[in-house]
């Protein structure tokens, strides 16, 4: 019978990984740096997440490195404290079916990083955890931003909010300044927004939504990512009211959910949480929202 194994081990050059497995997928985690979920997938097969060759491997040093895989920041975004590098050794420890690992707080953003990862034993389900902690001697105010990069190639799919608010709007869209309506990569739909992810086009592009139905999916490789977290309806959320972030750019795509905003005193935390789910086996739908739906069926929360 599957069961989840926890072992250490060298993966992309560092050398004290850990690796969860359950003979249907498998997950890595890094501790040299990070931390990072920087593998994600089937087993035997490839990763779903993207990886940057370049980094994989460094430690140490004075500049923040994306790495690739599936980290955690703090939103709203800033140069000083959302970049704050992550390249020195993570602390973890082995909980049921999973592992715990924690950051601890940097110079400047006085927030412990914790992420509590687990995988069910018999199937592709990964539920993440992510905690920031207030660690300094002031108030400090803040969003869980969970990020997972995906690898090129791929197509997502983003429900839209289709609830019947009368004479009022119903949902909100949050553009960034590098962002244009007329990107051939971006599709507005009545049911979907869908963002493909093209190594053609250098151009970045990002968009956030406020997204009520708590989940939105990635395409790519025949098989499906489905990434979901739970959209607190009277929150405040940043960056316009959004809890769901998406970026792409020539080699990667971004799939992001965030927490809403929440004034930590010192010594407070705040918990978000994730669960993924991959599908193997699923072709990659046209844009026509038929399409979609049929492929989506029995997948996503029956809501389109």
């Amino acid at each position: 019978m599957p069961n989840v194994k926890i072992q250490k081990k060298n993966y992309s050059g560092w050398e004290n990984c850990i690796h969860i497995s359950n003979g249907v997928v498998d997950l890595v985690v890094t501790t040299d740096v990070g931390p990072r979920i920087i593998r994600y997938g089937f087993n035997g097969q490839d990763n779903e997440l993207c990886e940057i060759k370049s980094q994989t491997g460094l430690t140490r040093g004075s500049e923040w490195r994306m790495y690739g895989g599936h980290r955690l920041w703090i939103s709203p975004e800033s140069r000083v404290r959302t970049y704050e590098p992550d390249n020195v050794p993570v602390s973890w420890e082995e909980v049921k079916h999973g592992i715990r690992v924690r950051q601890e707080a940097g110079p400047d953003t006085k927030v412990i990083k914790e992420m509590h990862i687990t995988l069910a034993p018999k199937s592709s389900n990964v539920t993440v955890n992510h905690r920031l902690t207030n660690d300094g001697q002031k108030k400090t105010e803040l969003s869980v931003w969970a990020i997972t990069v995906m690898k090129a190639g791929g197509k997502e799919v983003i429900p839209q909010t289709r609830r019947n608010t009368g004479l009022l709007p119903n949902r909100s869209i949050a553009l960034w300044p590098y962002t244009r309506l007329d990107d051939s990569r971006i599709k507005l739909g009545d049911k979907f927004i869908i963002l493909r992810q093209d190594d053609a086009v250098q151009r970045p592009s990002k968009l956030g939504v406020s997204n009520r139905n708590g989940w939105a999916v990635y395409f790519n490789n025949n098989n499906l990512f489905l990434k979901k977290h739970v959209h607190q309806k009277k929150a405040v959320y940043p960056d316009f009211g959004v809890s769901y972030e998406t970026y792409t750019n020539h080699f990667m795509l971004e799939m992001e959910t965030l927490s809403p905003l929440t004034l930590l005193e010192p010594g407070e935390y705040i918990d978000h949480k994730e669960t993924w789910e991959l599908f193997e086996n699923i072709a990659m739908p046209s844009d026509d929202e038929n399409d979609i739906v049929k492929t989506l069926k029995g997948i996503v929360p029956d809501q389109i």
